[in-house]
C-alpha cells in the first residue's frame, strides 16, 4: 500500500500525520506530497519514504498511490492560504485514491455533523483507517 500525505505551508499537519504512520506501520510506503520544498522536507524529516515538491508532482502522483491523506483544504480550490491550485484540487478530487481528509475549519466552509476535536485526535482517527485498510 502506498500512502500519499499532502500538505503545504510549513507541512506541520503532514509532519504530524507521517510521524503517526510510521510510528503505527513502521514498513508503510509514504510519499510526502507538499506544495512547497519546506513543507516537503517537514514530512521527509518526520519518516516519509520518499518526496517532491509543487503542482506537477502532487498531480502526478496523485493517481498512483492507494490512499491520499491532509487536510480538507487539500481538495479545495486555493486552500491553504491559496497553495492549492485548481489543477492540485482537481487531481486529488479526480484520484482513484481514498481519500482521508481532516476536517480543518480555517476558511468559510463548515462541515456540519462534524464533532469539533483537536488535531491530534483527528489524525488518530486518519491513522486508525490507513491501518485498517493495510489490513484488508
Amino acid at each position: 500500500m502506498r500512502v500519499a500525505v499532502i500538505d503545504g505551508q510549513g507541512g506541520g499537519m503532514g509532519k504530524h500525520i507521517v510521524e503517526q504512520l510510521r510510528k503505527r506501520m513502521p514498513d508503510l510506503e509514504i510519499l510526502a506530497l507538499g506544495t512547497n520544498a519546506l513543507a516537503t522536507g517537514a514530512m521527509l524529516k518526520a519518516g516519509a519514504t520518499e518526496g517532491a515538491s509543487g503542482e506537477a508532482a502532487i498531480c502526478y502522483n496523485a493517481h498512483r498511490v492507494d490512499i491520499i491523506a491532509g487536510s480538507l483544504a487539500i481538495a479545495t480550490v486555493h486552500g491553504l492560504l491559496g497553495e492549492i491550485t485548481p489543477g492540485i484540487a482537481g487531481a486529488i478530487s479526480s484520484s482513484p485514491a481514498l481519500k482521508l481528509l481532516i476536517p480543518i475549519q480555517r476558511s468559510n466552509t463548515v462541515i456540519t455533523g462534524i464533532t469539533r476535536m483537536p488535531l491530534p485526535h483527528h489524525v488518530e482517527q486518519l491513522v486508525d483507517e490507513v491501518a485498517a485498510r493495510a489490513k484488508e
